[in-house]
């Protein structure tokens, strides 16, 4: 039996283009609004640094979907050769589809959408959100590549919030540039002491901490 602490999850098939995805979905008891999770270069929905934020966001009564963007065959030639994780277009297109399939499943279909994105998966956010600016509330970007989204930012109209580690110097500068480039609600959190994957002490807990309270203000109270 659950403990009351426990947040049941399901696996989910999602339909994208001539492909189906896979994906972890949770539903807290009194959700009112769901952050899509769109993975980085080489990572996935068992990322354990995005599997700790998910669990805090639905303590915070978010529901979450972690989703694989790509198919078990195209991660093995992704492994290869690294090119499909760099393909924006792609990866929004299918975050594109995710989204509408949020906003027809029965148990989601009233929830304002928040992307958590991380490394290459924030432009595929952003581009996304760019396509779908209805149903998508906030953005959230860790350690993210905002500026591989390129025309996209300026038609962004969702809240974003870019996190980048202090010392993760040359992912900074191109977050810097990235948020000059957008025309919408915005913010640039620096983690001190922090790099790329936000391994040292407390630094997961403020990513966390920083996306929960973005999501909570932009999709939670502005329902």
């Amino acid at each position: 039996m659950n403990s009351p602490q426990t947040i049941a999850e399901q696996l989910v098939s999602v339909p994208a283009g001539s492909v189906t995805l896979d994906g972890n979905l949770t539903i807290p008891a009194g959700a009112r609004a769901m952050a899509l999770f769109a993975h980085g270069s080489g990572s996935s929905r068992h990322s354990p640094r995005n599997r700790y934020v998910a669990r805090v966001l639905n303590e915070a009564k978010l529901a979450t979907l972690l989703i694989d963007l790509l198919t078990l065959h195209e991660e093995v030639v992704d492994s290869r050769t690294a090119r499909l994780r760099f393909d924006i277009s792609l990866l929004a297109e299918r975050l594109v589809d995710t989204t509408d399939w949020l906003t027809q499943f029965p148990d989601t279909k009233s929830f304002p959408i928040g992307y958590f994105g991380a490394s290459t998966g924030a432009a595929a956010a952003l581009a996304a959100a760019a396509i779908r600016p209805d149903p998508v509330g906030a953005i959230v970007s860790r350690g993210g590549r905002p500026d591989l989204a390129g025309a996209a930012l300026t038609r962004v109209r969702a809240p974003t919030l870019l996190i980048v580690g202090e010392d993760d110097k040359q992912v900074l500068e191109l977050n810097r540039s990235a948020l000059a480039q957008l025309r919408c609600e915005k913010q640039l959190a620096i983690v001190p002491a922090a790099t790329h994957l936000f391994e040292e002490p407390g630094a997961l807990d403020e990513v966390a901490r920083l996306a929960r309270d973005w999501f909570k203000r932009y999709l939670i109270m502005a329902a």
